[in-house]
This record gives structure tokens, C-alpha cells and sequence, in this order.
């Protein structure tokens, strides 16, 4: 402790750590004054970001309502038929023979199975209608009275409608694992 009085007394001693002193006072005010300018700078900026991530927020809330809303449209459109709708008055009043449900499937090129899978039948119902031994009746009745005003080009679209459906509900249906084949049996 007696060396310390006598290196406070120094001057070059007390010069060195004056300086160094000045050195840090300098730059802790240096230090103060930029975290003070930047703070000015940052603060508006970071309210910025604040505001800007809430409506990001929002708008992604928007998107995915939209989204959902776009997917109900579409399989609604999807759902829709593409045959013209007929009041159940016009299709009791339609005329249907034998001879002009076959003429229909020929004038739209289809098969009975493709007509069966239009109508929503089975393709034996379509031989007996064009057999006469029965006649379309209901919602069936309705169909193929629909089905005289549609085309060709219709019918495909519809006919392509109706595969991708029944290829959907196939792929829907859980598959069971395959069985194992069994040891055989020692006698």
C-alpha cells in the first residue's frame, strides 16, 4: 500500500490513467449517444414490423377462409350435374318407349352400361327398358327425359365426371392387409 501513494503522485502514471479514463468516458458517450440514435431509429421501425405482422395475420385468415370457400364452390360445381334439370310435370308428360331410349343411347354414343351409369342405374334396368318389359319411373324417369337435351360433348364431360367419382370412393375404401399364408400343417 505505501507503492500506491507514491504512483498516484506520479505524473506520467496518473497521465496513462487519466487518459485511459477519458478513453472509456468517450466511449460509454459514444456508446449512449448511437444507442440513443438508433433507438430513435428502431423504435418506429419495430411498431412497423408489429403492424405489418398482424395484418399478414389477418390476411392469411382471409386466404384460408377464401380457400375453404373456393373448395365449397368447386366440389359444388363438381356436384352439379351437368344435365339440364326437369320438372317431374314435364318428365310424366315425356313420351319414353323402348324404341326411343335405344334411340337416345345410339344418338348420344353410349353403351347401356354408360347410360346406366348416367341415369344412376344398373345396365340390366337399361336392357329391360329397352326391352319394354319396364318402364323409367321417379327420379329415373327424370334423368333420362334430362338426358334429351344434352349432347354429346355433354355426355362425355359428364360421363368423365362420373369415372373420376367412382375412382375417388374406391381409393376412399380402406384396404385390408393381406392374409399370410398359413404353415403348413404337420401330420
Amino acid at each position: 500500500m505505501a507503492v500506491r501513494p507514491w504512483l498516484d503522485r506520479c505524473p506520467t502514471f496518473t497521465r496513462r490513467r487519466s487518459v485511459a479514463k477519458l478513453e472509456t468516458v468517450i466511449k460509454e458517450a459514444i456508446a449512449r449517444g448511437a444507442r440513443r440514435q438508433v433507438r430513435v431509429v428502431v423504435t418506429p421501425l419495430r411498431r412497423e414490423v408489429v403492424r405489418l405482422r398482424k395484418k399478414v395475420t389477418d390476411l392469411q385468415a382471409t386466404v384460408t377462409t377464401l380457400r375453404w370457400s373456393a373448395n365449397g364452390w368447386k366440389r359444388l360445381m363438381e356436384a352439379a350435374p351437368a344435365i339440364p334439370q326437369v320438372s317431374e310435370a314435364d318428365a310424366k308428360a315425356a313420351r319414353l318407349s323402348p324404341r326411343l331410349i335405344a334411340s337416345l343411347r345410339r344418338r348420344l354414343g353410349l353403351s347401356q352400361v354408360a347410360l346406366a351409369r348416367l341415369v344412376g342405374v344398373s345396365a340390366p334396368a337399361v336392357a329391360h327398358w329397352e326391352a319394354g318389359a319396364s318402364t323409367p319411373t321417379g327420379q329415373n324417369r327424370v334423368n333420362v327425359v334430362a338426358l334429351r337435351r344434352v349432347g354429346k360433348r355433354e355426355v362425355k364431360e359428364l360421363l368423365a365426371r362420373r369415372v373420376k367419382e367412382t375412382v375417388s370412393r374406391k381409393g376412399r375404401t380402406r384396404k385390408r392387409p393381406a392374409r399370410r399364408p398359413r404353415k403348413g400343417l404337420k401330420r
